[in-house]
């Protein structure tokens, strides 16, 4: 696990994931991140009785030497954070931890050190006050891990999404939706749930448009680019249909009738999943040589420093890893 921004809830909630035993009986985790910074956590959650005691937190210079022994918290300490960096507060210092932190992992990640990095969130305002030329997660994880191509899957209990676009504008948004790009997230999504044990999975695509463009009355978008990239997805045998009503879609999908639903831009997707629970949407990046796995919100400033971050999004960002490690998603 990545700590994140370390003036998030990033550090409570990797070490209320490490002890969690739903964590423990399935796989083996440690932290990379700041000792310190943890044990400052670790005594702000005791004080709220989300920890009954402290733990042992430990100290490890190489991946070799995790033992990973039940109530002992294992730390790749980067030592970075700065002595005093307060809670809940943006700044260009926990930016460049947040990205120290990544950076290390992908490396252990791609030369098969470990398999699987969870990530606790990052501030991307941090980030661009560190001058840090990424967006976000997905988009740095693909140049550190030499991926051409990446997309961002948001997964719950009842529903996938994965979005042709993300962190754009949505007048850039409309813009990007060209045949080409649907084409690929589908083909990437296919690729993918295949990889992680759903057979012959049931994609649907969202409009881009009000009622999916209402057969051109409210936008051509979909006559133009989107049908197109369907129909040459199921010339290539991908079970894929659409493009569908977005205010419907993701119901159905939820339901069970769909195993993933593209999404057209950000909030469109966001919002389904997010509407389902905030505790258990989780964030997978596709395309990636690595696997990657992440809570699915930020770093909650205004709750950050005061023990009472909620881990439920960043256990099931790990128990999601494993099941796709073995081939078991359903």
């Amino acid at each position: 696990m990545t700590m994140g921004d370390p003036a998030g809830v990033g550090p409570e909630i990797c070490i209320l994931t490490a002890l969690s035993p739903e964590v423990t009986d399935r796989v083996n985790t440690f932290i990379i991140g700041d000792a310190s910074r943890l044990t400052e956590a670790a005594t702000i959650l005791k004080g709220t009785g989300k920890l009954s005691s402290l733990p042992v937190i430990r100290c490890i210079q190489t991946v070799a030497e995790a033992k990973y022994e039940l109530g002992v918290i294992e730390v790749l300490d980067l030592g970075n954070v700065p002595q005093g960096l307060p809670w809940g507060q943006l700044s260009a210092e926990a930016g460049q931890c947040a990205y120290d932190y990544l950076e290390q992992a992908v490396r252990f990640a791609v030369d098969g050190t470990i398999d699987a990095i969870c990530t606790a969130p990052l501030n991307k305002e941090a980030w661009k006050m560190a001058g840090i030329k990424f967006p976000g997660h997905t988009e740095a994880l693909a140049a550190l891990s030499g991926s051409p191509s990446s997309a961002m899957m948001l997964v719950n209990k009842a529903l996938r999404v994965v979005h042709v676009t993300t962190h754009v504008s949505l007048k850039q948004a409309i813009e990007m939706a060209t045949k080409d790009r649907v084409l690929g997230r589908i083909r990437l999504t296919a690729e993918s749930l295949e990889r992680f044990g759903v057979k012959n999975p049931r994609i649907a695509v969202a409009g881009l448009n009000p009622h999916a463009g209402e057969g051109g009355l409210f936008g051509d978008e979909e006559q133009k680019e989107i049908v197109p990239a369907i129909e040459e997805a199921k010339e290539a045998g991908i079970s894929i249909s659409g493009p569908w009503p977005p205010d419907s879609i993701y119901a159905r999908a939820a339901n069970g009738e769909f195993d993933a639903v593209i999404a057209m831009y950000h909030d469109q997707g966001h919002i389904a999943i997010k509407m389902l629970g905030f505790d258990t949407g989780i964030n997978v990046t596709l395309g990636l040589p690595i696997l990657r796995t992440s809570v699915d919100h930020g770093t909650a400033f205004d709750i950050a420093g005061k023990g009472i971050a909620r881990e439920q999004s960043m256990i099931e960002s790990v128990l999601v890893a494993a099941d796709f490690l073995s081939g078991s998603a359903q």
